[in-house]
Protein backbone atom coordinates (compact mmCIF):
# COMPACT_ATOMS: atom_id res chain seq x y z
CA UNK A 1 0.00 0.00 0.00
CA UNK A 2 1.38 3.43 -0.96
CA UNK A 3 1.25 5.64 2.12
CA UNK A 4 3.70 8.49 1.34
CA UNK A 5 3.17 11.68 -0.65
CA UNK A 6 5.92 14.10 -1.69
CA UNK A 7 5.90 17.90 -1.92
CA UNK A 8 8.64 19.42 -4.09
CA UNK A 9 9.41 22.85 -5.46
CA UNK A 10 9.57 23.03 -9.26
CA UNK A 11 11.35 26.38 -9.64
CA UNK A 12 14.45 27.80 -7.91
CA UNK A 13 13.06 27.42 -4.40
CA UNK A 14 10.95 29.75 -2.25
CA UNK A 15 7.79 28.57 -4.02
CA UNK A 16 5.64 28.53 -0.87
CA UNK A 17 6.03 24.87 0.08
CA UNK A 18 5.83 25.68 3.79
CA UNK A 19 2.28 27.02 3.54
CA UNK A 20 1.17 24.03 1.49
CA UNK A 21 2.75 21.46 3.82
CA UNK A 22 1.24 23.25 6.81
CA UNK A 23 -2.15 23.07 5.10
CA UNK A 24 -1.76 19.38 4.23
CA UNK A 25 -0.14 18.26 7.49
CA UNK A 26 -3.44 18.05 9.38
CA UNK A 27 -4.21 14.92 7.33
CA UNK A 28 -0.87 13.16 7.92
CA UNK A 29 0.74 11.24 10.78
CA UNK A 30 4.35 12.02 9.77
CA UNK A 31 5.93 15.01 8.06
CA UNK A 32 9.48 14.33 6.90
CA UNK A 33 12.21 16.71 5.77
CA UNK A 34 14.51 14.71 3.48
CA UNK A 35 17.38 16.93 2.23
CA UNK A 36 19.19 20.23 2.58
CA UNK A 37 20.01 22.06 5.78
CA UNK A 38 19.27 25.35 7.49
CA UNK A 39 20.01 27.13 4.22
CA UNK A 40 16.33 26.58 3.39
CA UNK A 41 13.47 28.43 5.01
CA UNK A 42 9.73 27.78 5.19
CA UNK A 43 7.42 30.56 6.34
CA UNK A 44 3.98 29.74 7.75
CA UNK A 45 1.32 32.26 8.79
CA UNK A 46 -1.23 30.73 11.18
CA UNK A 47 -3.59 32.29 13.74
CA UNK A 48 -1.93 35.67 13.39
CA UNK A 49 1.58 34.33 14.00
CA UNK A 50 4.43 33.96 11.52
CA UNK A 51 6.71 30.94 11.91
CA UNK A 52 10.06 30.76 10.09
CA UNK A 53 11.26 27.16 10.00
CA UNK A 54 14.62 26.04 8.63
CA UNK A 55 15.14 22.45 9.79
CA UNK A 56 12.02 21.41 11.69
CA UNK A 57 9.34 20.08 9.30
CA UNK A 58 6.25 22.21 8.67
CA UNK A 59 3.96 19.73 10.46
CA UNK A 60 5.21 20.99 13.81
CA UNK A 61 2.11 23.16 14.30
CA UNK A 62 -0.16 20.10 14.42
CA UNK A 63 -0.01 18.12 17.69
CA UNK A 64 -0.79 14.77 16.04
CA UNK A 65 2.13 15.01 13.60
CA UNK A 66 5.45 13.30 14.18
CA UNK A 67 8.11 15.45 12.54
CA UNK A 68 11.15 13.70 11.13
CA UNK A 69 14.46 15.21 10.02
CA UNK A 70 15.68 12.49 7.67
CA UNK A 71 19.05 11.01 6.85
CA UNK A 72 19.52 13.19 3.76
CA UNK A 73 19.55 16.41 5.81
CA UNK A 74 22.76 18.04 7.09
CA UNK A 75 22.31 19.56 10.55
CA UNK A 76 24.00 22.40 12.42
CA UNK A 77 23.37 21.62 16.09
CA UNK A 78 23.28 25.27 17.14
CA UNK A 79 20.74 26.12 14.43
CA UNK A 80 18.48 23.21 15.40
CA UNK A 81 18.75 24.02 19.12
CA UNK A 82 17.76 27.61 18.39
CA UNK A 83 14.78 26.46 16.33
CA UNK A 84 13.59 24.05 19.01
CA UNK A 85 13.74 26.68 21.77
CA UNK A 86 10.47 28.58 21.08
CA UNK A 87 8.35 25.41 21.21
CA UNK A 88 7.06 24.20 24.56
CA UNK A 89 7.68 20.48 24.20
CA UNK A 90 8.68 18.58 21.10
CA UNK A 91 9.51 15.32 22.87
CA UNK A 92 7.72 12.51 21.05
CA UNK A 93 6.95 14.85 18.14
CA UNK A 94 10.39 15.60 16.70
CA UNK A 95 12.81 12.90 15.58
CA UNK A 96 16.26 13.34 14.04
CA UNK A 97 17.79 10.57 11.96
CA UNK A 98 20.86 8.95 13.49
CA UNK A 99 22.23 8.78 9.93
CA UNK A 100 21.99 12.53 9.25
CA UNK A 101 25.33 14.32 8.96
CA UNK A 102 26.50 17.24 11.08
CA UNK A 103 27.46 20.68 9.84
CA UNK A 104 30.48 21.70 11.91
CA UNK A 105 31.82 25.23 12.48
CA UNK A 106 34.71 24.70 10.07
CA UNK A 107 32.24 23.83 7.30
CA UNK A 108 30.78 27.31 7.58
CA UNK A 109 34.21 28.95 7.60
CA UNK A 110 35.23 26.91 4.56
CA UNK A 111 32.12 27.84 2.61
CA UNK A 112 32.62 31.52 3.40
CA UNK A 113 36.15 31.30 1.97
CA UNK A 114 34.90 29.45 -1.10
CA UNK A 115 32.24 32.11 -1.70
CA UNK A 116 34.81 34.88 -1.40
CA UNK A 117 36.95 33.22 -4.08
CA UNK A 118 34.19 32.18 -6.49
CA UNK A 119 30.66 33.32 -5.71
CA UNK A 120 27.90 30.78 -6.33
CA UNK A 121 25.45 32.67 -4.14
CA UNK A 122 25.25 30.19 -1.27
CA UNK A 123 23.94 31.10 2.18
CA UNK A 124 27.40 30.41 3.71
CA UNK A 125 25.79 28.02 6.20
CA UNK A 126 28.31 25.23 5.54
CA UNK A 127 25.92 23.03 3.57
CA UNK A 128 28.21 22.27 0.62
CA UNK A 129 31.32 21.39 2.68
CA UNK A 130 29.22 19.18 4.98
CA UNK A 131 27.99 17.22 1.97
CA UNK A 132 31.58 17.09 0.66
CA UNK A 133 32.67 15.42 3.90
CA UNK A 134 29.70 13.05 3.66
CA UNK A 135 30.66 11.97 0.15
CA UNK A 136 34.33 11.85 1.20
CA UNK A 137 33.32 9.47 4.04
CA UNK A 138 34.87 11.59 6.78
CA UNK A 139 31.72 13.27 8.15
CA UNK A 140 30.27 13.05 11.63
CA UNK A 141 26.73 11.68 11.94
CA UNK A 142 24.07 12.33 14.54
CA UNK A 143 24.39 8.74 15.80
CA UNK A 144 28.03 9.41 16.67
CA UNK A 145 26.84 11.75 19.42
CA UNK A 146 25.39 8.70 21.19
CA UNK A 147 28.76 6.91 21.26
CA UNK A 148 31.31 9.10 23.11
CA UNK A 149 34.32 6.85 22.50
CA UNK A 150 33.72 6.58 18.75
CA UNK A 151 32.96 10.31 18.61
CA UNK A 152 36.29 11.12 20.27
CA UNK A 153 38.17 8.94 17.79
CA UNK A 154 36.46 10.66 14.87
CA UNK A 155 37.16 14.12 16.27
CA UNK A 156 40.85 13.21 16.43
CA UNK A 157 40.84 12.48 12.69
CA UNK A 158 39.60 16.05 12.05
CA UNK A 159 42.53 17.70 13.84
CA UNK A 160 44.08 18.83 10.53
CA UNK A 161 40.86 20.62 9.59
CA UNK A 162 39.59 22.00 12.87
CA UNK A 163 40.67 23.17 16.29
CA UNK A 164 39.60 20.04 18.19
CA UNK A 165 39.12 21.89 21.48
CA UNK A 166 36.78 24.35 19.73
CA UNK A 167 34.91 21.46 18.13
CA UNK A 168 34.62 19.62 21.46
CA UNK A 169 33.29 22.79 23.10
CA UNK A 170 30.74 23.22 20.29
CA UNK A 171 29.50 19.66 20.68
CA UNK A 172 29.48 19.90 24.49
CA UNK A 173 27.35 23.07 24.27
CA UNK A 174 24.70 21.92 21.80
CA UNK A 175 24.64 18.12 21.66
CA UNK A 176 22.77 17.65 24.99
CA UNK A 177 19.81 19.61 23.58
CA UNK A 178 19.63 17.48 20.43
CA UNK A 179 20.50 13.99 21.73
CA UNK A 180 16.97 13.27 23.10
CA UNK A 181 15.56 13.60 19.58
CA UNK A 182 17.97 11.24 17.79
CA UNK A 183 16.30 8.06 16.56
CA UNK A 184 16.30 5.34 13.92
CA UNK A 185 13.85 7.27 11.79
CA UNK A 186 14.06 4.87 8.84
CA UNK A 187 12.74 2.00 10.94
CA UNK A 188 10.12 4.35 12.40
CA UNK A 189 8.86 5.25 8.92
CA UNK A 190 8.86 1.61 7.80
CA UNK A 191 6.72 0.73 10.81
CA UNK A 192 4.48 3.68 9.98
CA UNK A 193 3.91 2.34 6.46
CA UNK A 194 3.21 -1.12 7.90
CA UNK A 195 0.64 0.36 10.28
CA UNK A 196 -1.11 2.33 7.54
CA UNK A 197 0.12 5.74 8.73
CA UNK A 198 0.13 8.63 6.25
CA UNK A 199 3.50 10.22 5.52
CA UNK A 200 4.23 13.57 3.89
CA UNK A 201 7.76 14.09 2.55
CA UNK A 202 8.74 17.75 2.45
CA UNK A 203 11.39 18.95 0.03
CA UNK A 204 13.52 22.05 0.54
CA UNK A 205 14.71 24.49 -2.14
CA UNK A 206 13.61 23.74 -5.70
CA UNK A 207 14.16 21.35 -8.60
CA UNK A 208 16.14 23.90 -10.62
CA UNK A 209 18.71 23.86 -7.79
CA UNK A 210 19.17 20.08 -7.90
CA UNK A 211 22.82 19.01 -7.86
CA UNK A 212 22.39 16.85 -10.98
CA UNK A 213 19.54 18.45 -12.94
CA UNK A 214 19.63 22.10 -11.87
CA UNK A 215 21.49 25.06 -13.35
CA UNK A 216 24.92 23.71 -12.40
CA UNK A 217 27.19 24.99 -10.87
CA UNK A 218 24.69 27.49 -9.43
CA UNK A 219 22.88 24.77 -7.49
CA UNK A 220 22.64 23.37 -3.98
CA UNK A 221 24.54 20.27 -2.83
CA UNK A 222 21.67 17.82 -2.45
CA UNK A 223 19.03 16.02 -4.50
CA UNK A 224 16.04 18.36 -4.41
CA UNK A 225 13.77 16.37 -6.75
CA UNK A 226 11.33 13.66 -5.70
CA UNK A 227 13.97 10.93 -6.11
CA UNK A 228 15.73 12.45 -3.10
CA UNK A 229 12.67 11.78 -0.95
CA UNK A 230 13.52 8.07 -0.92
CA UNK A 231 17.28 8.34 -0.49
CA UNK A 232 16.83 11.01 2.18
CA UNK A 233 14.21 9.18 4.24
CA UNK A 234 14.79 5.44 3.78
CA UNK A 235 11.42 4.85 2.15
CA UNK A 236 11.27 2.98 -1.14
CA UNK A 237 9.78 4.14 -4.42
CA UNK A 238 7.02 1.58 -3.87
CA UNK A 239 5.87 3.61 -0.83
CA UNK A 240 5.30 6.81 -2.86
CA UNK A 241 1.83 7.80 -4.06
CA UNK A 242 1.25 11.45 -5.00
CA UNK A 243 4.03 13.83 -6.03
CA UNK A 244 2.84 17.40 -5.58
CA UNK A 245 4.82 20.11 -7.36
CA UNK A 246 4.72 23.68 -6.04
CA UNK A 247 5.29 26.78 -8.16
CA UNK A 248 4.70 30.49 -7.77
CA UNK A 249 2.47 32.24 -10.28
CA UNK A 250 5.64 34.13 -11.23
CA UNK A 251 9.25 33.17 -10.59
CA UNK A 252 12.09 34.09 -8.21
CA UNK A 253 15.67 33.13 -7.64
CA UNK A 254 18.17 33.85 -4.81
CA UNK A 255 21.88 34.10 -5.48
CA UNK A 256 23.79 33.89 -8.72
CA UNK A 257 23.09 31.84 -11.82
CA UNK A 258 21.02 32.08 -15.00
CA UNK A 259 17.39 33.20 -14.78
CA UNK A 260 15.96 33.66 -18.31
CA UNK A 261 12.67 35.31 -17.34
CA UNK A 262 14.16 37.71 -14.77
CA UNK A 263 12.80 41.27 -14.82
CA UNK A 264 15.37 43.79 -13.62
CA UNK A 265 13.16 46.83 -14.03
CA UNK A 266 9.85 48.06 -12.63
CA UNK A 267 8.01 44.73 -12.92
CA UNK A 268 10.74 42.89 -10.99
CA UNK A 269 10.63 45.52 -8.26
CA UNK A 270 6.81 45.32 -8.16
CA UNK A 271 6.93 41.56 -7.63
CA UNK A 272 9.66 41.84 -5.01
CA UNK A 273 7.84 44.43 -2.92
CA UNK A 274 4.31 43.08 -3.29
CA UNK A 275 5.37 39.45 -2.86
CA UNK A 276 7.72 40.27 0.08
CA UNK A 277 10.46 38.47 -1.80
CA UNK A 278 13.22 38.49 0.76
CA UNK A 279 14.90 35.28 1.89
CA UNK A 280 13.60 33.57 5.05
CA UNK A 281 17.15 32.45 5.90
CA UNK A 282 19.32 35.37 4.76
CA UNK A 283 16.85 38.24 4.13
CA UNK A 284 18.52 38.69 0.75
CA UNK A 285 16.32 40.31 -1.89
CA UNK A 286 15.14 37.69 -4.36
CA UNK A 287 15.50 38.21 -8.08
CA UNK A 288 12.01 38.27 -9.62
CA UNK A 289 10.54 37.62 -13.03
CA UNK A 290 7.77 36.05 -15.04
CA UNK A 291 6.62 32.42 -14.89
CA UNK A 292 8.94 30.16 -16.90
CA UNK A 293 6.75 27.39 -18.32
CA UNK A 294 9.73 25.66 -19.95
CA UNK A 295 11.55 25.28 -16.63
CA UNK A 296 8.42 24.22 -14.73
CA UNK A 297 7.46 21.67 -17.40
CA UNK A 298 10.99 20.23 -17.23
CA UNK A 299 10.90 20.08 -13.43
CA UNK A 300 7.47 18.45 -13.36
CA UNK A 301 8.73 15.73 -15.70
CA UNK A 302 11.85 15.18 -13.56
CA UNK A 303 9.73 14.78 -10.46
CA UNK A 304 6.88 12.84 -12.01
CA UNK A 305 4.44 15.38 -10.60
CA UNK A 306 0.89 14.09 -10.34
CA UNK A 307 -0.43 17.58 -9.63
CA UNK A 308 0.74 21.17 -9.31
CA UNK A 309 -0.10 23.81 -6.70
CA UNK A 310 0.15 27.46 -7.77
CA UNK A 311 1.15 29.94 -5.06
CA UNK A 312 0.95 33.73 -4.75
CA UNK A 313 -1.49 34.35 -7.58
CA UNK A 314 -2.67 37.46 -5.71
CA UNK A 315 0.75 39.10 -6.06
CA UNK A 316 0.00 39.61 -9.76
CA UNK A 317 -3.09 41.72 -8.96
CA UNK A 318 -2.73 45.14 -10.58
CA UNK A 319 -0.37 44.34 -13.46
CA UNK A 320 -1.84 45.47 -16.79
CA UNK A 321 -0.10 42.71 -18.70
CA UNK A 322 1.52 39.45 -17.58
CA UNK A 323 4.07 37.52 -19.59
CA UNK A 324 4.84 33.79 -19.54
CA UNK A 325 8.05 32.32 -20.93
CA UNK A 326 6.98 29.59 -23.38
CA UNK A 327 10.30 28.95 -25.15
CA UNK A 328 13.92 30.01 -25.45
CA UNK A 329 16.12 31.46 -28.12
CA UNK A 330 19.64 30.05 -27.96
CA UNK A 331 22.34 30.65 -30.55
CA UNK A 332 19.77 31.86 -33.07
CA UNK A 333 17.52 28.84 -32.68
CA UNK A 334 14.12 28.53 -30.98
CA UNK A 335 13.88 25.69 -28.47
CA UNK A 336 11.10 24.54 -26.18
CA UNK A 337 13.18 22.19 -24.00
CA UNK A 338 15.64 22.71 -21.15
CA UNK A 339 19.17 22.93 -22.59
CA UNK A 340 22.33 21.71 -20.84
CA UNK A 341 23.17 25.33 -20.02
CA UNK A 342 20.95 28.40 -19.75
CA UNK A 343 23.83 30.79 -20.39
CA UNK A 344 23.00 33.12 -23.25
CA UNK A 345 19.38 32.00 -23.40
CA UNK A 346 16.70 34.58 -24.20
CA UNK A 347 13.06 34.06 -23.21
CA UNK A 348 10.21 33.89 -25.71
CA UNK A 349 7.00 35.21 -24.20
CA UNK A 350 3.27 34.78 -24.53
CA UNK A 351 1.24 37.75 -23.28
CA UNK A 352 -1.83 37.68 -21.05
CA UNK A 353 -4.18 40.41 -19.87
CA UNK A 354 -3.74 41.39 -16.24
CA UNK A 355 -6.42 41.57 -13.56
CA UNK A 356 -7.30 42.91 -10.12
CA UNK A 357 -9.02 41.45 -7.05
CA UNK A 358 -7.85 37.84 -6.99
CA UNK A 359 -6.61 38.24 -3.40
CA UNK A 360 -8.42 36.12 -0.79
CA UNK A 361 -10.52 34.26 -3.38
CA UNK A 362 -11.56 30.83 -2.07
CA UNK A 363 -13.27 29.43 -5.19
CA UNK A 364 -12.04 29.29 -8.77
CA UNK A 365 -15.17 31.00 -10.09
CA UNK A 366 -14.46 33.92 -7.73
CA UNK A 367 -11.27 34.74 -9.63
CA UNK A 368 -11.39 37.45 -12.31
CA UNK A 369 -11.89 35.98 -15.78
CA UNK A 370 -8.37 37.00 -16.84
CA UNK A 371 -6.89 35.18 -13.84
CA UNK A 372 -8.87 32.05 -14.71
CA UNK A 373 -7.55 32.20 -18.28
CA UNK A 374 -3.99 32.60 -16.96
CA UNK A 375 -4.25 29.59 -14.62
CA UNK A 376 -5.78 27.40 -17.33
CA UNK A 377 -3.02 28.44 -19.75
CA UNK A 378 -0.28 27.56 -17.27
CA UNK A 379 -1.88 24.17 -16.72
CA UNK A 380 -1.83 23.50 -20.46
CA UNK A 381 1.72 24.79 -20.96
CA UNK A 382 3.13 22.74 -18.10
CA UNK A 383 1.09 19.63 -18.80
CA UNK A 384 0.16 18.97 -15.17
CA UNK A 385 -3.21 19.57 -13.48
CA UNK A 386 -3.23 22.60 -11.17
CA UNK A 387 -5.06 21.23 -8.15
CA UNK A 388 -4.87 24.24 -5.82
CA UNK A 389 -4.18 27.98 -5.95
CA UNK A 390 -3.02 30.19 -3.08
CA UNK A 391 -4.46 33.72 -3.01
CA UNK A 392 -3.08 34.97 0.31
CA UNK A 393 -0.29 34.19 2.82
CA UNK A 394 -2.99 33.06 5.29
CA UNK A 395 -3.28 29.34 5.93
CA UNK A 396 -6.97 29.13 5.02
CA UNK A 397 -6.84 31.10 1.75
CA UNK A 398 -6.44 28.33 -0.80
CA UNK A 399 -8.60 27.48 -3.81
CA UNK A 400 -9.03 23.70 -4.17
CA UNK A 401 -9.94 22.57 -7.69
Amino acid sequence: MKMADVVVGVQWGDEGKGKLVDRLAQDYDFVVRFQGGHNAGHTIVAKGHTYALHLIPSGVLYPQCKNVIGSGVVIALDALAQEIAPFDNLQGRLFVSERAHLILPYHQMLESRQEAQSAIGTTRKGIGPAYQDKIGRVGLRMGDLLQPKILQEKIATLAHLHDTSMLENYLHTYAPTIIPYIADTTRMLWEGVQEGKRILLEGAQGSMLDIDFGTYPFVTSSTTISAGACSGSGLSVKDIDKIIGVAKAYCTRVGNGPFPSEEKGAVGEWLREKGHEFGTTTQRARRCGYFDAVAVRYACRLNGCTELVLMKLDVLDGLEEILVCVGYEKEGQTISHMPHSLEGVKPLYKRFAGWTRSADACHFQDLPQAAQIYVNALEELVGVRISAISTSPKREKMILR
